[in-house]
């Protein structure tokens, strides 16, 4: 089941995404058939729509699998707990090396805090698989950027 609705005046549009009742979903842990516990309705920025914020909505389901009780459900459109979809999370680290962060929110119009989120996760991901352990040794040299080049 889906759903939509469009605010012209506050620029915003809304897609619903359901499941339909009596649904059977794979549990996270197990990927067995489970039925549906319960759900939580949540919402995640999603690319805009022209000139138009788009949401995503959804009942999100929780499981009850027979083995490992009731767990929610993987989306597949966004990490757990974000709050943006992953595409809207791939634009805003696409701009994040070429301008300031302000500017990015600015144009996304979103708060900057929540844009430094989106970039000190993925950073902080980047970082948890990093394998220095082939480095032997490092230099630094606080004078590298007064460095003239010369042939």
């Amino acid at each position: 089941m889906a759903s939509s609705s469009f605010s012209a005046p506050e620029k915003r549009l809304d897609l619903g995404i359901d499941f339909s009742a009596g649904s059977q979903l794979p549990c996270p842990v197990c990927g067995t058939a489970s039925p549906v516990h319960d759900s939580d309705e949540k919402r995640w920025r999603h690319l805009d729509f022209f000139q138009h914020q788009a949401y995503l909505v959804a009942r999100v389901p929780r499981v009850r699998c027979a083995v490992h009780g009731v767990h929610q459900v993987s989306i597949p459109w966004a990490r757990s707990g974000s709050g943006f979809t992953l595409l809207f999370k791939g634009l805003i680290l696409a701009m994040a090396p070429h301008m300031a962060v302000k500017r990015i929110a600015r144009l996304v119009g979103e708060h900057d805090t929540r844009i430094w989120h989106i970039i000190r996760h993925h950073v902080r991901e980047a970082r948890s698989r990093a394998d220095h352990s082939a480095v032997k040794r490092m230099a630094f040299d606080e004078t590298a950027e007064k460095s003239v080049i010369t042939t």
